[in-house]
């Protein structure tokens, strides 16, 4: 128990009682990430689910008294490794994730293995060159439907786990600006005259909340870890720089259904990757642009205080569930400002173009190559379009979907743009953001298609030149001699 998160039940693969120990586990551990009703995190993701008053089933104590009911069947070694996790959720001092604890949570729901049973393992050196090579040809096969050129230094297979190291840090760009008006808000639901009263329990609920929220990011992240094919399934670049990264053990399962030779699925979606590597390598504003879209959604977002309201006026340490409930609920509502629309419309365009224009020309460079191109376009167009249960709880816990909702229209419109102004005509619009398809566009492709476009080679120039101190040619020094 000493190594297991609070809250949670140990791994079903690793009981501490052998096959006594796994039905010892009501709250769901032997479930693996399976839970209920197509949920990977089950009805409560916190683990609380078999505590008495928390929906499971009864136990020492009684519903009154679930820490009890936690502890009754400890020995003193279990009991005093709870407590200490307990201290650690209270006096965690960091920011407003505990992304110490939502690691660590996420590589438990990684080693509990996905629904279907399959376990994380790691890559051999076999599945390594198999995803070298795919990636290597995919390069060569994009190379004549893109003028921008390859973005991808090294071509790497990742284990389950490894995703989940290798992703965190952008997790917490996307996450800290929502969890942070969170924090705050814990701290604004007491009247002003008694927060200055208040300082210990507004601490306390601060560092509650982060730990509560490292939780959640952790088991979401480490379910998202079981569904992902590559490091830029989500539309965002959440891998390192220039890494292009597949997942061997969940290409496999995502083309088990799929009645398609498993070197082509494998081969698509190193496409796939490959194009998104391009893309984010050589559109240096890009990443910024997306990013930044989500802050500023992040910004306008409203937290729905009456909640915490609520979890707080009953607030006992020794019921954490009240306010996980109430994080787990979903609080954040959009505000609904003209700032915040655009917001919002500027992230899901981006994301459209971003996923329309990979669409685009991993169609094109696939179509004559892969006998399956068209099956596998279709298959990779729904799963973006539906996400599934990991990204649909991210959409509750950060109040976003991370989905193109017009990644049909957008990746018709950058086939418009190929059959209209060729490859390099197309790719020329990232030049700039502002050259770039809108929503608007979205509507009448056929009209931003054949209207001119503005272009602002002339203008990067100049401003080129006067960043540097450059000055332009002229005789007029020679005269003056």
């Amino acid at each position: 128990m000493s190594d297991t998160p609070f809250g949670f039940g140990l791994p079903p693969e690793e009981p501490e009682d052998g096959d006594e120990g796994k039905k010892k586990d009501p709250a769901g551990g032997g479930q693996g990430s399976g839970g209920q009703g197509g949920n990977p995190f089950g009805a409560n993701p916190f683990g609380f689910g078999g505590l008495p008053g928390m929906g499971g089933q009864g136990g020492m104590g009684g519903a009154d008294n679930p820490f009890a009911a936690m502890f009754g069947s400890m020995n003193p070694t279990d009991l005093g490794a709870a407590f200490q996790q307990l201290g650690q959720m209270l006096s965690y001092e960091g920011g407003p994730v505990n992304w110490d604890m939502a690691k660590q949570i996420a590589r438990q729901v990684v080693a509990q293995g996905t629904a279907d049973g399959v376990k994380d393992a790691s890559v051999g050196p076999a599945e390594k060159s198999a995803v070298e090579e795919a990636v290597r040809l995919a390069d060569l096969w994009l190379d004549q439907v893109t003028s921008l050129p390859s973005g991808a230094n090294t071509a790497v297979a990742w284990s389950r786990a490894e995703w989940v190291e290798a992703t965190l840090p952008a997790w917490k760009e996307l996450v800290d600006p929502v969890a942070e008006r969170v924090g705050n808000a814990m701290g604004d639901v007491l009247p002003q005259e008694m927060q200055a009263m208040a300082g210990p329990l507004i601490g306390m609920m601060r560092s509650m909340g982060g730990a509560m929220f490292g939780q959640q990011i952790g088991q979401a992240i480490g379910a998202l870890a079981g569904e992902v094919v590559g490091s830029t399934d989500v539309g965002l670049p959440l891998g390192p720089a220039g890494r292009a990264a597949l997942l061997p053990l969940n290409v496999k399962a995502f083309g088990k259904d799929l009645s398609v030779p498993f070197d082509e699925v494998r081969l698509y979606l190193a496409l796939r990757e490959a194009a998104h590597q391009r893309l984010f390598a050589h559109v240096p504003w890009l990443r910024a642009h997306l990013f930044g879209a989500v802050e500023s959604y992040a910004r306008g977002i409203k937290v729905d205080t009456s909640k915490l309201e609520e979890a707080v006026s009953q607030l006992d340490p020794t019921h954490p569930e009240q306010l996980q409930e109430a994080l787990q609920s979903g609080m954040f509502q959009p505000q609904d400002t003209p700032e915040q629309k655009a917001a919002l419309a500027r992230l899901e365009t981006a994301l459209a173009l971003v996923e329309g224009w990979v669409d685009a020309v991993v169609h094109e460079a696939a179509r004559t190559r892969l006998t399956s191109a068209d099956a596998l376009r279709e298959t990779l167009r729904r799963r973006r379009a539906t996400g599934g249960p990991a990204e649909q709880t991210f959409a509750t816990l950060i109040g976003l979907e991370l989905r193109p909702r017009r990644l049909r229209d957008a990746s018709r419109l950058w086939a418009s743009l190929t059959d209209a102004r060729g490859v390099d005509g197309r790719d020329g619009l990232w030049e700039h953001p502002d050259m770039l398809p809108t929503a608007t566009d979205l509507d009448d492709p056929d009209g931003f298609v054949h209207h001119e476009q503005p272009d602002f080679s002339e203008l990067d120039k100049m401003l080129g030149e006067a960043a540097r101190g450059d000055a332009p040619e002229d005789g007029d020094g020679d005269d003056r001699k």
